[in-house]
Order: structure tokens, then C-alpha cells, then sequence
């Protein structure tokens, strides 16, 4: 409980800077105090008391992140290990495997092969499910299984996974692992460069500096800056990175904050590498935080084209403070605001809804800003493009197919039933679309909408109370009404859905890498941003130029 004390008692102390205790400060202290007393006599009853042997420290960090789950998502506690991985995602570099993973029930699930690392050397590639590492057991093993992957540079780990469901056997090497911030630039074409910057680690405003100078003396006269998907990172990086592109001391971002010493203003340091070069930034929903700085300073200050759709909204601001015993806090601090006055973020978590839910403020209430050529923007929760693309939305449905896993499953099986492809780009023919319907209505992936999942709750309430025989037949008509609704969905968002399977194969045959020299020729949204790059009268219109 000492982090949340820290919080309430000693920054305030320390913002202060007077020895003299106001009457408001003591009542806090107090509070915080008298709670503190009543969680160290309860914990201690709990552990002394309980029926079967208790674990405290699995106690305290579920009792620590419940807690601060209250508050919003970002204000989350570390424990010893989650340092390490917190780390890892600050620096981008690590020894591992080299590839993306995640858990599925009783076993981890290999996303993404990164090309030329461990994983990728020892053959695994994307579905394959490992069950075994070393001799622990995936199913046996209920914390992190993904920490049993890292060690130090080197060491060997035997592993057991499935694939296609046939049991093999491998071994990885650790190695270390740099992932980049820039994981591709080129030319779209002889006048026009291309970066994609997928998050703000801590080198990447160099790799976009090393990116924009070589596209730069390769003959790039206007760029494309790829945020889209990019979750943000480090603030400093946003900065630097807006610097490449704007002269010292412009003001980038504005924190503000109930405490005096968290209200800062961010301005630019450095000099600039082009403050001319056209630029057209590509963001969409889930372009969220350091990417939102980036996409909504550059708009304000009208240095920058924006293109896509309206980004995720995260404008709340965290700092670490390190703990005892190697545990961390990252606590919310402030909230951003652009330039021209916007907060960018879109859910207000001081103020929920009876179910506990932070609302997005509604449109009605949007307030207006004007950049510094006197454009008008609005507020209301992330950066709002200059020009909206539908290309950049997603539909319900499919939505629920990434989340279920539904493309990422076809994609594997589509894979292994044609293997030699090589460098052909993999094109989803119709009678390979009706395949894909039929998987999923085969391996019964449900796409649990909010209808869907409605539904099956009426059914469990009705199971609990004992009527649900009486409405089964009105049930089960509601369901195939769902189910027929949902099979035209599919038809009605169909080319959306074969672009994500498209793109989902072209990384299993040619990785990441391969995915980006696609988008160069066959991306419709980068093709509308060449397309505003070229015509020099509509950029500098909307620029107001």
C-alpha cells in the first residue's frame, strides 16, 4: 500500500515546499493513514485466519491491481517480473526468441515470426502452439509462461508444439533481440518516401531521422509518415520526432495536471532536418498516445496532412516510480493537450457510468481550436484527420474476426494447404472466400458481438431460473436470425475481410517486410496520400498555405 500513501501524501508534500501542514493536508493524511491501518489489520486476519494455506504475495498483487483498476487502465502496478517486461518495451531490446506471443487456454500461440531470429532459425512459424518448455508444461504453469522463453544470450530451451495437430519438438537459442521502431522505409515511387513507424521506443526518433535522410538523398521529396497501429511509447520521441520536422522551440505538448509540478510544456530542441518537405501522416483507431502527439502537434502547427480516421484518444500521461523490493507503480499524472489547446483524450475515467464504464464525450459537446494558420479542429478524443478514410475503419464483424482469431486461423490453415507459394503474393480467389465462411461455421468461431453475446446471456439467466424449455424455440429462431445476419455480414464487409487475410498470409511468406513492399504498390490509403502529395494545390489548400 506504500504507492498509493507515496501518491497522496508525499508529492503533495514535496510540490509544496513549505514546512507549514495545511488543514486540508492533514485531513488527507489522515485518511490515507486510517485506511492504510484498516488493510494491515485485515491482510493480517485474512493470511492468519483463512481455511487453507494463503499466499501473500499472490494476494497483494491481485488486492494492489484491483485497486488501481479502478482508476483507469494505465495507473497499473509492476511486480518484480513485470519490470523486466516493462523494460523491455520501453528499450526495445531484449534476449529472447524473437517473435510475438501470446496465450490461448493451455498453451502459448506463436503470432509472428520476426525473420532471422531464434524462433524463426528454429523453424516455428505463426498458429504453432507450444505445450511444453523445457519440462514444465504450458497447461501446469499459470503465471507468465512467456518469461520461460528469455534467459541470458545463448541458452538453449527445448520446446514441444503443436502444428496442424501434430506434436513436434525443437530448440531455440536465445539471442539478443532489437526490435525496431522503424521496421520499414522506401519509395513509393521516384519522388515519394515511406515510413512506417510501429511504436516510440527509445531510438525512435533516430531511426526516423536515419529513414527521412536516406529516402532524402535517394531523391524523396515528400514523405508519408505510417502511424497507423502505432500505441505510442515514450514522449520524448514523439517530440524529437516532431523536431525533424519543425524549427527549435515550437511548443509540441501541453501537460496539465491538479498537481503544480506535473503542469509542463514540451517544446522542440534541436534543429530541425526539413522544415519544407511535404508531409502526409496515415493514423486510424488504434493509433493511440506518442502517435497522437506526433499526428496532433504536426496538425496544429499546419506542418502536416493527416489522413485516416479519428486515432484511439489516450491522453493521459503515466510516470514510473520505482518501489521496494524491485516493484514498480506507473501512475497517471496529467493529461496531454496539443498546441491549439486539444485534450486528446477520449474517455473520461473520473466520471463512469453505473456499470462502471468511462464514457467517450459525445459529439455534441466537441469544442473547437484553431491551428496556428487558423484551421479548425475540435477536441472530443484523439486527432481527427484532415481527410477521413473509410479504408482506415473497421466494421463490427470484422473486428470480432480479429479478435476471435477467425482470419488469423484461416491464414494458418490456408498456409499449410499451399506451401509453395515462395514470392507470390497470396490472392484470395472467391471460391477461397466461401472456403473461409465455411471454416468458420465448421470450427464454430463465434463472433460474439454485442447481440451475440446478449443473447447467450438471456439463455443463462433462463437456465438459472429454470424457464429456459419454455423459450428454446424462440430462442433458437433468434439465434439463426443472428446467425443468417452475420453470414451477410460477411458478404456486405467481404473485400475488407479478404485484405486482412491477404495481409495476414503475405507476413507468413514473406514476413513483415514482405507486408510493407505490398503496401508500397497496393495500399489504398498510402495511395491517397501520394495522391494529396502530388497535387501540391490541394495540400497547401488544406494546410492553408
Amino acid at each position: 500500500m506504500y504507492p498509493y500513501f507515496k501518491k497522496k501524501f508525499i508529492i503533495p508534500a514535496v510540490a509544496s515546499g513549505l514546512l507549514f501542514i495545511g488543514a486540508s493536508f492533514k485531513e488527507d493524511f489522515f485518511e490515507i493513514a486510517k485506511q492504510i491501518e484498516i488493510f494491515t489489520t485485515l491482510f493480517k486476519a485474512v493470511n492468519t485466519n483463512y481455511v487453507d494455506e494463503t499466499n501473500p504475495g499472490d494476494l497483494m498483487d491481485k488486492a494492489i491491481k484491483s485497486m488501481l483498476a479502478s482508476l483507469d487502465p494505465y495507473t497499473v502496478y509492476f511486480n518484480e517480473q513485470d519490470v523486466v517486461n516493462f523494460k523491455i518495451n520501453n528499450t526495445g531490446e531484449y534476449t529472447g526468441i524473437g517473435a510475438l506471443i501470446s496465450r490461448k487456454k493451455d498453451r502459448l500461440v506463436v503470432r509472428e515470426p520476426y525473420k532471422n531470429y531464434p524462433a524463426d532459425k528454429a523453424g516455428l512459424k505463426a498458429g504453432d502452439e507450444i505445450i511444453q518448455i523445457g519440462d514444465v508444461l504450458i497447461a501446469d504453469f499459470k503465471d507468465d509462461a512467456s518469461q520461460l522463453l528469455k534467459g541470458t544470450k545463448n541458452t538453449k530451451i527445448q520446446i514441444k508444439y503443436l502444428r496442424q495437430g501434430k506434436t513436434n519438438t525443437t530448440e531455440l537459442v536465445l539471442d539478443e533481440v532489437d526490435i525496431k521502431s522503424v521496421p520499414f522505409y522506401g519509395k513509393i515511387d521516384d519522388k515519394t518516401g515511406y515510413i512506417v513507424l510501429s511504436h516510440f521506443s527509445r531510438k525512435a526518433a533516430l531511426e526516423v531521422k536515419e529513414a527521412l535522410e536516406k529516402l532524402k538523398a535517394d531523391g524523396a521529396t515528400q514523405i508519408v509518415l505510417d502511424l497507423r497501429g502505432n500505441p505510442g511509447g515514450l514522449l520524448n520521441e514523439a517530440i524529437d520526432i516532431c523536431n525533424l520536422f519543425v524549427p527549435k522551440n515550437e511548443v509540441i505538448v501541453t501537460t496539465k495536471s491538479r498537481i503544480e509540478k506535473h503542469n509542463n510544456t514540451y517544446k522542440t530542441t534541436k534543429d530541425p532536418v526539413d522544415t519544407e518537405i511535404p508531409l502526409a501522416i496515415l493514423v486510424n483507431g488504434r493509433s493511440a498516445s506518442a502517435s497522437e502527439i506526433v499526428s496532433g502537434a504536426l496538425q496544429d502547427l499546419d506542418r502536416a496532412v493527416i489522413l485516416g480516421s479519428r486515432s484511439f484518444g489516450k491522453g493521459l500521461v503515466q510516470r514510473s516510480v520505482d518501489l521496494t523490493y524491485g516493484t514498480q507503480l506507473k501512475v497517471t499524472i496529467s493529461r496531454y493537450y496539443t498546441p491549439s489547446g486539444r485534450c486528446i483524450q477520449a474517455l473520461d475515467y473520473a466520471h463512469k457510468d453505473k456499470n462502471g464504464v468511462a464514457q467517450k464525450t459525445d459529439a455534441k459537446n466537441f469544442n473547437a481550436f484553431k491551428t496556428r494558420k487558423g484551421r479548425t479542429v475540435y477536441d472530443g478524443g484523439g486527432v481527427l484527420p484532415d481527410i477521413e478514410l473509410d479504408e482506415t475503419k473497421m466494421s463490427p464483424i470484422t473486428s470480432a474476426l480479429l479478435k476471435n482469431d477467425g482470419i488469423f486461423d484461416y491464414a494458418t490453415t490456408y498456409y499449410y494447404k499451399n506451401p509453395n507459394l515462395g514470392d507470390k503474393i497470396p490472392v484470395l480467389s472467391d471460391a477461397d472466400y466461401v472456403s473461409f465462411k465455411q471454416y468458420l461455421k465448421t470450427n464454430k468461431i463465434t463472433f460474439d458481438t454485442e447481440t451475440e453475446i446478449a443473447l447467450k446471456n438471456t439463455l443463462a439467466a433462463a437456465k438459472t431460473e429454470k424457464i429456459d424449455e419454455t423459450i428454446a424455440p424462440e430462442y433458437q429462431q433468434l439465434l439463426a436470425a443472428l446467425e443468417k445476419s452475420e453470414t451477410t455480414l460477411l458478404d456486405k464487409n467481404q473485400k475488407e475481410i479478404r485484405g486482412l487475410i491477404q495481409e495476414e498470409l503475405i507476413k507468413r511468406y514473406q514476413y513483415q517486410e514482405g507486408l510493407y513492399q505490398f503496401y508500397l504498390k497496393n495500399n489504398s490509403e498510402i495511395k491517397k496520400a501520394v495522391s494529396v502529395l502530388n497535387n501540391q494545390t490541394e495540400y497547401k489548400t488544406i494546410l492553408k498555405m
